[in-house]
């Protein structure tokens, strides 16, 4: 029987990630590193090659297809060859046994609705209203 060192040991994971090459954004590797490091799920991000990333994470916070999701649905483009199709249904794959064995939430919706609704409080925008509660309320 795995200790409960080893099992912590085996929940950090290292993924790689590559973008398609030609996106309106010709430093799209960049933005994701820029945008990944902000997300406090991911422990650490770091530029591999001039298309490619390492990102670092626990299995226990967030999953690979949770960080790749977020990526698309924010318009990068993910490399998408035969071989990256395939590694990456392995990886979903085993994050998701590996995650359903200890009994870890697997709901990814609610994890990347989570992820946008925190990085959204912490941008500075315009839609907030900096008028005093007490004045909103004045009837």
């Amino acid at each position: 029987m795995e200790s409960a060192d080893q099992i912590e040991a085996g929940l950090h994971k290292q993924r790689e990630i590559s973008f398609f090459e030609f996106h309106p954004d010709p430093d799209q590797c960049q933005s994701a590193i820029q945008l990944l490091n902000s997300i406090d799920e991911i422990e650490q991000c770091e530029r591999s090659g001039p298309r490619s990333l390492i990102v670092h994470y626990n299995l226990n916070q967030i999953s690979l297809e949770v960080i790749e999701l977020l990526l698309i649905e924010l318009g990068f483009h993910l490399e998408s060859g035969l071989f990256y199709k395939l590694s990456r249904a392995l990886y979903y794959y085993t994050e998701e046994v590996q995650r359903d064995n200890l009994g870890i939430n697997n709901n990814s919706a609610i994890d990347t609705k989570m992820i946008f609704m925190n990085r959204y409080q912490h941008l500075m925008h315009g839609c907030r209203d900096t008028t005093p509660a007490h004045f909103r309320d004045y009837k």
